[in-house]
């Protein structure tokens, strides 16, 4: 199997394909020697139909990529890596677990390196679903003194990126 470095992003409901997090994020991996994408999902209002626009990128590739989502771009990430095999998962303040959404949980769980970093002070998405993912899957989770934009905590995020992609080999 060839070994691809390269990472495709996945913006949140109301944001879109090169929003601040995800210019910041891209440039942190092409630093590293990643390429990027970063998918368009405006004017798609159902998560599934992004997931199935994500599976169909995802089997475009020569390889299994990083997947990384924002919000309902965690969502979407998530269940594309349970439909198609990814190098790994990075999750900003993931739509997991959300209560009255539990049709929307991805089965099976993806099986590839997970790290989700959500804010203590999201009030959009609790972070009690990632931890419970997390608890579920084994992933990583990092609870950061942030709001569910993570904007004012770009820069740990940025190097908690760079640590996941470097370990990705």
């Amino acid at each position: 199997m060839t070994v691809m470095r390269h990472v495709c992003f996945s913006h949140g409901q109301e944001s879109g394909p090169w929003g601040t997090k995800i210019r910041s994020m891209a440039d942190a991996a092409r630093e590293g020697g990643w390429s990027v994408e970063s998918l368009d999902y405006q004017g798609m209002a159902d998560a599934r139909d992004r997931a199935d626009k994500l599976v169909a990128y995802c089997r475009e590739q020569a390889a299994p990529i990083v997947l990384v989502g924002s919000s309902m771009g965690g969502y979407v990430a998530t269940a594309a890596a349970s439909r198609v095999p990814a190098r790994g998962l990075f999750l900003l303040a993931p739509a997991l677990h959300m209560p009255g959404y539990e049709e929307y949980m991805p089965e099976p769980l993806p099986d590839c390196p997970t790290l989700i970093v959500h804010g203590w002070c999201d009030d959009i998405v609790p972070h009690a679903g990632s931890i419970r993912y997390g608890r579920e899957t084994g992933a990583t989770v990092v609870l950061l003194d942030g709001d569910h934009r993570l904007t004012a905590n770009l820069a740990m995020i940025n190097r908690l990126f760079r640590d996941f992609l470097a370990g990705l080999g």
